[in-house]
């Protein structure tokens, strides 16, 4: 009997990081918690790459050192005090590590400074505020002294967001800003503190009968992938979109009221379903990344959990061109819109089909049998959230249109795959890194009548450097076009190489015509590329703004929102 051949597994890590170290703040998430690539996907990188098994047995840099460092605190001993005075002696941290941990958050670029044990860009001093009279507080008397002042959520920003450019103090909002003010189940409205994490709120809310004593359950409707590890006001200041944003909107579409702390005072918007008393003060706050004060409280619109009514529905079209058409007038069709609505280009679908384990089973043949060709298929997958007979009807008129395009149906599994990988695909960026392989992405909102050309030159970029992946998907969709997210895997891991690459993709998605976000925000990554896209004049509305409420520019400094750029990017592609 011939000996059966042992299949190779790589080294993946499969340990908690080191506590205090460098690999422990670059962790995605749960330090015990771990997502391998399975062998489709890891027999596709090694292809792509022209690596073998044994480049898959001795990690790279893994960042396991523990964090140390000298970048002495420039705040002064009075300074300090007064702080400590503030919010107490325990919620004041000067150490390396409460230091480092709160200025980097999860782009590439954050995590391969970790990696390599480059510390920059850190505060003084991180304080953990108790409630919004601490907050105030310390915004005075930062304003009085001159100090930069930055602000610390989930730590899941992707665009430098909060890194301290200048210094100063990071103000921690996890640690006690995470109170649920009020419940009002008459509006179907919570009103939270800014720190309070995703699942925090929803669990509150699925259990509101308990709690508060509600007639039913509730949920927020606002679901990132980030969603385990960022908080309500991370969503809010950055305009966040969570994967159900096509029927639930994002984050500006539920905001009731919100209240800020400024330099210049405190603002707070009043508690009503609609206005027409002037400018939305509500959407000038919206997107400020903490440029123009601090987010202490938000109060929500909430929306009736009934997970019982999910239809769950995934397509495969023949053609990219199809799921495009299809998708626009399942949008345009006025008769409602699925919840999550996610149409993948043909590289994606290739990959989506191996990490859902699609890939070799019957529905993959029956696929290849009716003419859905590898390299030119496309995955369309979704569910319906909301009432019974809306989610019926829903699933029956996108079946009725994908038909008409050609599409297959594929069932609800396809869409469960997706789901149980949905919150978990971030842990594979550490193995993927462990062996010299990075994947990012990056994102932009596109009109229909761009699609097809911003898809076309974004990717011919990407795919510019050899062996490359570069996955794109369509989602948050809407009547007028939707969300272009790429996603690239490279054999890189390089800090300058890196950022090349992504600067070259930025050049291009503002040269194809698409908004630089829609999203994930600006930050201090791609602020060089605001001016361009937004206008010179439009930019100094933003800056009137931050001279009203910040003039002595104390407020998330060094670049954000494009507010106190030195210079603006030069296109170079």
């Amino acid at each position: 009997m011939a000996k059966k051949e042992v299949e190779f597994i790589p080294k993946w890590c499969e340990e908690a990081p080191p506590a205090g170290s460098y690999r422990s703040i670059l962790k995605w998430g749960d330090p015990k918690e771990f997502k391998h690539p399975n062998k489709r996907l890891y027999a596709l990188m090694k292809k792509t790459f022209e690596m073998r098994d044994e480049d898959f047995l001795t990690p790279q840099k893994t960042g396991v050192e523990k964090v140390c460092f000298n970048v002495p605190i420039s705040l002064t001993a009075e300074q300090i005090e007064r702080f400590k005075e503030i919010v107490g002696e325990e919620n004041l941290k000067t150490d390396d590590y409460s230091r480092l941990q709160v200025a980097y958050g999860k782009t590439m670029m954050d995590l391969m400074r970790l990696r390599e044990g480059i510390v920059e860009n850190i505060p003084d001093i991180v304080l953990h505020p108790r409630n919004k009279e601490d907050i105030e507080k310390i915004v005075k008397y930062c304003n009085e002294e001159l100090i930069p002042v930055y602000v610390y959520g989930g730590g899941s920003s992707v665009t430098r967001g909060v890194e301290c450019m200048k210094g100063g103090i990071s103000l921690d909002m996890r640690v006690h800003m995470k109170k649920v003010l009020s419940f009002n189940e008459v509006n179907q409205t919570i009103t939270v503190e800014a720190g309070m994490s995703g699942p925090d709120l929803e669990k509150t809310l699925n259990n509101a009968v308990q709690l508060f004593g509600a007639k039913r359950a509730y949920t927020c409707g606002h679901f990132p992938q980030s969603f385990e590890y960022s908080v309500v006001g991370g969503w809010v200041v950055t305009r966040g979109a969570g994967q159900n944003s096509t029927y639930y909107g994002k984050i500006e579409d539920m905001v009731i009221c919100q209240e800020y702390v400024t330099p210049t005072g405190n603002i707070r918007t009043g508690e009503y379903p609609a206005l027409a008393t002037g400018p939305s003060i509500d959407d000038i706050m919206m997107g400020s990344e903490g440029a123009y004060g601090i987010l202490v409280s938000v109060t929500l619109r909430i929306f009736r959990h009934m997970p019982e009514n999910q239809r769950r529905f995934s397509y495969i079209f023949k053609t990219w061109e199809d799921g495009m058409n299809a998708a626009r007038e399942i949008m345009q069709g006025e008769f409602g819109f699925p919840s999550v609505f996610r149409l993948s280009d043909p590289e994606e679908t290739d990959v989506a089909l191996k990490l859902y384990g699609v890939e070799g089973t019957a529905i993959d043949s029956m696929m290849k049998l009716r003419g859905y060709k590898q390299g030119e298929r496309c995955l369309f997958l979704g569910f319906t959230d909301g009432d019974k007979d809306f989610g019926r009807l829903v699933k029956k008129k996108v079946h009725r249109i994908c038909k008409s395009y050609g599409a297959i149906y594929t069932t609800g599994y396809v869409t469960k795959g997706w789901e149980k990988g949905r919150f978990r695909d971030p842990y594979m960026r550490e193995d993927l890194q462990d062996f010299g392989l990075m994947i990012d992405t990056l994102e932009c909102s596109v009109s229909w009548d761009t699609m097809k050309k911003v898809h076309e030159g974004v990717r011919a970029f990407c795919k510019s450097r050899p062996n490359t992946i570069c996955m794109t998907h369509m989602s948050h969709v809407y009547p007028q076009g939707a969300n272009l997210y790429f996603i690239f895997i490279a054999k890189m891991n390089k800090i300058d190489e890196y950022l090349d690459y992504q600067y070259g993709i930025l050049d291009n998605i503002q040269k194809y015509g698409a908004a630089m976000s829609h999203h994930h925000g600006i930050g201090k990554m791609t602020a060089p590329w605001l001016e361009d896209q937004l206008g010179s004049r439009e930019l100094e509305i933003f800056r009137a703004l931050k001279k009203h409420f910040d003039p002595n520019n104390i407020m998330n400094p060094g670049g954000t929102l494009a507010l106190d750029l030195k210079e603006k990017r030069v296109r170079k592609y």
